[in-house]
């Protein structure tokens, strides 16, 4: 049986918001300091990375969002200028 496009086992990563990063870290976190001793060395190691990775995401994160909110401003007073004179226009001409 062959996946459809868009279906979860397209093999893509799973997009999570920023409360969700910051409750997954807060897990992991969890979740290494109540290994056991004996846990293997490299089930310890791969959660070390992905909490790494986390917090790499979590402090790019508000610098990310300042710029796409920048965009956004730029994208808006662009249409908003753009387009009312275009409707004005419009309005002229059936007029």
């Amino acid at each position: 049986m062959r996946a459809y496009r868009g279906q979860m086992s397209d093999n893509q990563p799973i997009r999570r918001s920023l409360p969700e990063k910051q409750k997954q870290l807060r897990d992991l976190k969890e979740t290494l300091g109540a290994m056991k001793a004996h846990t293997s060395p490299a089930l310890k190691e791969s959660i070390r990375k992905r909490i790494a990775q986390l917090e790499a995401e979590l402090t790019a994160a508000p610098v990310l969002k300042a710029t796409r909110k920048q965009q956004d401003g730029a994208r808006s007073a662009r249409l908003a200028g753009g387009g009312a004179g275009r409707r004005a226009a419009g309005l002229r001409a059936r007029s």
